[in-house]
């Protein structure tokens, strides 16, 4: 499993989550499998459900040989409501580690990588209808711009997006490589490959809807939680890390904080972690990856 994705911080997490030997938790970004099997080897007679919707992460998880594990194939947008099909109401720690798994970038096929050629894809669901060969050749020249701008954070969305526009006219835009062949006239010199990597972003986001798929998570996640419960989210860009910071803060996205007729604030979560905890020197040199991770925990109040 460490070969398809590295768990980040491992440890960290686990003291995030607290974990209780018997108490049921879940991981809602299964992937490897790497943070799932970290905490089922502290459970006795606890439970440990699983979500993931790519059909690899669950042939990893035919791997976890335990009574105390449930894998469940589903965005975790729908997680609640699927642990109510299996009779649970309450848990005691939600974890989430988002982003792309080290083995979807890795696949070549899958398009999530800017550093091979491939079909445009993009999606964590595989069986979905939209990837991102949908988004280059479909969307209007205002709905790429809104995506490059909100979802890529590029300054110039609109001259991109005319340039996307003019070249799928004479031809379908289908491969990693016509997509940057596209791109590298507006490419700062020296920084092509965080300015492909941030395009590559904001068309990932849309083609998984990932920033509503996160909202709904973690408002699902205040009603799913036990009181002192743990909420553990690891991200990795900016537009992730507002959402979660804001929910865990305020209990809405926008970040203002209500208060009762006294005064006293009024949400649903404590933040644990005032600010972000982020991988140590040693687990940045051993995994790579981990550099733009950020971690945050909650316990519900």
């Amino acid at each position: 499993m460490s070969k398809y994705h590295t768990p980040v911080m491992l440890y960290e997490t686990l003291e995030g989550l607290k974990v209780n030997p018997s108490g049921i938790f879940v991981d809602l970004t299964f992937g490897g499998g790497g943070h799932s099997a970290a905490i089922l080897s502290t459970l006795t007679s606890g439970k440990l459900f699983a979500f993931d919707q790519d059909p690899d992460a669950r042939e990893n998880a035919k791997a976890m040989q335990s009574k105390n594990f449930t894998f469940i194939d589903s965005n975790f947008r729908y997680f609640a409501q699927y642990l109510k099909m299996h009779k649970v109401t309450e848990v005691d720690g939600i974890l989430a580690d988002l982003g792309v798994s080290s083995h979807q970038i890795d696949t070549p096929e899958r398009g999530f990588s800017t550093r091979f050629e491939s079909e445009l894809d993009m999606r964590m669901n595989r069986d979905a209808e939209k990837s991102a060969l949908t988004v280059i050749n479909e969307y209007s020249e205002e709905k790429l711009i809104n995506i490059l701008k909100s979802y890529g954070e590029i300054q110039n969305a609109r001259q991109i997006a005319k340039s996307i526009i003019a070249a799928r006219i004479k031809n379908k835009i289908s491969t990693v490589e016509e997509l940057k062949t596209i791109l590298n006239a507006f490419a700062p010199r020296g920084r092509e490959s965080k300015f492909f990597a941030k395009i590559f972003q904001g068309i990932r986001i849309e083609v998984n809807d990932e920033l509503v798929a996160l909202k709904e998570m973690l408002i699902q996640s205040s009603g799913v939680l036990k009181k002192i419960g743990r909420l553990v989210v690891i991200s990795y860009h900016s537009l992730e890390d507002k959402l979660v910071k804001n929910f865990m803060q305020s209990g809405n996205f926008r970040g203002e904080l209500e208060k009762d007729i006294y005064g006293n604030i009024i949400r649903p979560f404590n933040p644990v972690t005032r600010k972000p905890l982020v991988p140590s020197q040693t687990e940045l040199i051993e995994n790579k990856r981990s550099r733009s991770a950020k971690l945050r925990v909650a316990e519900k109040n």
